[in-house]
């Protein structure tokens, strides 16, 4: 899918997978109550993080919480927001003033005045991954099916130890371990045929 598609299809509801939320887990242990400003239960932001111990709120526009209207009280606010009000969720977190890790397309991202303003005068943040993150167009999806041609980082302020840090993601964790148990069981199997 082209970027300019992305932009301008209206839809800005793209699903993370959980191997792009892991890699901020580390990061996030200082923190107990996060908010997730753009999700709902069956996001992978809420489930990924509450089975590592923190207590999440999550809010979403489909139930009438307008980001930019809360203000909840949290120790730290991390979700994928809508790519089209990128500009917006960012000058507003910086508004809220909570640390915050936002995944976002990097491709732009420095690019706009604003953003540069806000980033000059607030100090930002980057985990950068070593490849691009493959997204769900549905919470039912059970492969991720959307593509992007460009990379994703989480985009912080008051998270990370550094201005910028790399993480290493690792997809289809899954099949891999499906065809270790399959390898695996091959060999047993020929051990057994040729004892």
């Amino acid at each position: 899918m082209k970027m300019d598609k992305v932009a301008g299809s209206g839809n800005d509801e793209f699903y993370t997978p959980e191997y792009a939320i892991l890699p901020l887990l580390p990061y996030l242990k200082p923190f107990n109550v996060i908010w997730c400003p753009f999700d709902t239960r069956q996001s992978n932001f809420v489930k990924c993080l509450t089975d590592n111990g923190h207590k999440v709120i999550y809010t979403h526009i489909s139930n009438g919480e307008n980001f930019f209207m809360l203000n909840k009280e949290c120790d730290a606010i991390v979700s994928n927001p809508p790519y089209s009000f990128k500009t917006e969720v960012i000058e507003r977190l910086f508004q809220i003033g909570k640390p915050f890790a936002m995944l976002m397309g990097i491709v732009g991202v420095f690019e706009s005045q604003r953003r540069f303003n806000a980033f000059r005068t607030n100090g930002v943040e980057v985990l950068y991954f070593n490849k691009r993150v493959s997204y769900y167009t549905s919470y039912e999806a059970k492969e991720t099916d959307l593509e992007p041609p460009f990379s994703s980082a989480y985009i912080c302020h008051g998270i990370l130890p550094k201005q910028i840090e790399f993480a290493e993601i690792t997809k289809d964790v899954k099949k891999k371990r499906s065809i270790k148990n399959v390898s695996q069981s091959m060999i047993s199997l020929f051990d057994e045929v040729t004892a």
